[in-house]
């Protein structure tokens, strides 16, 4: 029996309210989805599902493949019954895997202890088998075991992703406190632009969401930029089918030569950084870059998107000074950008009051450990300035 084609549970991971995008990424593929909850959803497939998946999300972390589930009420239990599983069908005696965990047990204060009790079972049942045993490590670039141990209930998957998906691949030099590229994806669905228009990214920093933009409107996938994964390192695998899935990836790339996107930074290095990751995810010729400051971003007749991920004093900048770059930035919005729908990123609620202009939506987001709303505004010709005690109404 293969992994790759036998039908089973598959849990797709995200970070922390992104699932409403993973779901529709999901079910554009064509998948059936049995469960959605706030970091993921649940559907059944085999790993040759999950090597399309990998290949294709933007908004996930992790595809996991379930192998077995069962009820223990201690790490020893654990043991014996991971010890029953047929690793030696799984993992090449040769190779190399790490151990993953999330684990709620009374009997469990560190996550690590769990990781030690998987690994020695898998190890243990390969010395029995073959009086030998493979590699181990911390290192995620090959195969890789999840448990996930919740009480009583107990499962064990194939991480079929490895190293973290919401790393597109391609942003090689990160800049100050970049956007991760899962959630400026997510961001980028969560906004009216219809891929077609002008985007307009003033403050682009390390040029994530022009990027990003690009990539989704000429429908180049993540897989494009990632030539390593879990699955590749098991017993099993056919290089083909993962050909096969790239061959398509490179297929639907739409050209777009009249797309316009524009990414403009007051600083010199972001500039540069930006140009260095657009050039190696292949879309450089597609943005336009400047440096200048954001008030002097030339922007399209054209209306579409204009989209700001401005400072919010938590990592980078003062609060005080920034205060006054919010206000400019509402200024900036109402009298250039007259027709557009704008869109400001932000952290810091008091901050994005001195914006001084009515929000149509606030949507909910998750980063680090802050909590983000991407602001959305109708700019309308000729609009006036909202009071600002009206902000979030």
């Amino acid at each position: 029996m293969s992994i790759f084609t036998t039908t089973s549970k598959i849990i797709i991971t995200c970070h922390k309210r992104l699932s409403p995008f993973l779901v529709q990424e999901v079910q554009d593929l064509g998948f059936e989805i049995d469960h959605k909850f706030i970091t993921g959803v649940e559907l059944r497939g085999t790993v040759n599902d999950c090597i399309r998946l990998n290949l294709n999300l933007r908004c996930a972390s992790q595809v996991l493949y379930s192998l077995k589930e069962f009820t223990a009420n201690s790490p020893e239990e654990v043991y014996n019954q991971l010890l029953r599983y047929p690793w030696e069908t799984l993992l090449p005696i040769d190779g190399y895997f790490s151990v993953t965990s999330n684990a709620k047990h009374f009997t469990v204060n560190n996550d690590m202890f769990v990781n030690v009790k998987v690994k020695d079972a898998i190890v243990d049942k390969m010395r029995r088998e073959f009086a030998k045993r493979p590699d181990t490590g911390p290192s995620h670039d090959k195969s890789v075991i999840h448990l996930y141990w919740n009480e009583k209930d107990v499962e064990v998957f194939f991480d079929t992703s490895g190293q973290t998906l919401a790393k597109h691949g391609y942003r090689k030099i990160p800049g100050q406190a970049p956007m991760l590229e899962a959630l400026a994806a997510a961001t980028i669905f969560a906004t009216k632009w219809d891929r077609q228009s002008a985007f307009v990214n003033p403050m682009c920093g390390s040029g994530t969401l022009a990027i990003e933009a690009a990539l989704i409107a000429t429908n180049r996938r993540p897989g494009l930029y990632r030539k390593n994964y879990s699955f590749m390192h098991v017993l099993g695998y056919d290089a083909a089918v993962y050909e096969s899935e790239l061959q398509l990836l490179n297929e639907k790339i739409a050209a777009l030569p009249d797309l316009k996107i524009i990414a403009t930074d007051i600083s010199e290095d972001a500039i540069h950084v930006s140009k260095v990751n657009a050039g190696i995810a292949g879309v450089e010729s597609l943005i336009d870059f400047a440096v200048c400051d954001f008030e002097e971003t030339v922007i399209p007749e054209k209306p579409g998107v204009i989209y700001l991920n401005p400072e919010y004093g938590e990592r980078l900048g003062d609060v005080t000074e920034l205060q006054e770059t919010y206000g400019r930035i509402g200024d900036f919005m109402k009298k250039k950008c007259q027709g557009y729908t704008g869109y400001i990123f932000t952290g810091n609620p008091d901050l994005a009051k001195k914006i001084g202009l009515k929000t149509s939506k606030r949507l909910e987001f998750y980063t680090a450990q802050l909590d983000c709303r991407l602001l959305e505004y109708e700019l309308y010709g000729g609009s006036k300035r909202a009071p600002k005690q009206s902000e979030g109404e």
